[in-house]
């Protein structure tokens, strides 16, 4: 991502810090975060999406913060796990809180991976904050950094809408995200996916897995 991006600026200084102390859980917390606000753990509903898959295969995090995602993952038997972050601090306490997982500086627009390095690329509520005049680049590096699937869970709805993030503008957008990888890529085919309604209010997420081939 240029270093001129604005989301860049705020999301890699004392606003994203902040986000990552407010954030800096134990898997069996975000477990419970989970349950709590859907009625079903992460790893849950990890096993729906990926359970069949080879444990081995190449996994990239984009946006991984301090790793949690990739901790879940691990704890179900995969074993081949990298992590990219564009901010410094969230990298250094992933360095510092995981073990064998591999986590770089970096960022969505520029993934720093020969094409189809990995067999699976994923998000996990990262979409939602990058410009929707930068959504389609950062779709394309993931798409083109993965040789099969790409994965994600992010805010839901059927239109493009911005939402007041902690009452910043710029920095929160909900969509169909599954739907926009779809219309951006045509050898790409939806595999499974699931809107997960939250249970304290009428707000809805979605998970889906999307597989590259015809």
């Amino acid at each position: 991502m240029p270093e001129d991006t604005a989301q860049l600026k705020i999301w890699t200084g004392k606003f994203g810090r902040e986000y990552t102390n407010r954030n800096t859980l134990s898997p069996d917390k975000l477990e419970k975060l989970y349950r709590d606000n859907y009625g079903i753990t992460r790893t849950a509903l990890n096993k729906m999406f990926l359970d069949k898959l080879d444990r081995s295969m190449r996994i990239l995090e984009v946006g991984s913060n301090i790793g949690l995602q990739l901790v879940c993952l691990q704890r179900m038997g995969f074993k081949n796990l990298y992590g990219i972050e564009s901010q410094d601090y969230a990298v250094e306490l992933c360095k510092k809180n995981t073990r064998n997982i591999k986590i770089i500086k970096g960022n969505a627009l520029n993934l720093p991976f020969k094409d189809g390095y990995f067999d699976l690329v994923f998000t996990s509520g990262v979409l939602i904050h990058i410009n929707p005049r930068d959504i389609r680049k950062a779709m394309k590096e993931i798409h083109r950094s993965s040789n099969k699937y790409i994965w994600g869970f992010e805010y839901y709805s059927k239109k493009y809408e911005e939402i007041i993030y902690r009452e910043k503008k710029n920095l929160l957008w909900k969509a169909d995200f599954q739907k926009l990888y779809l219309e951006s890529f045509s050898d790409l085919r939806l595999i499974k996916k699931k809107r997960l309604k939250y249970l304290k209010n009428q707000n809805v997420d979605m998970m889906f897995l999307l597989k590259k081939g015809k």
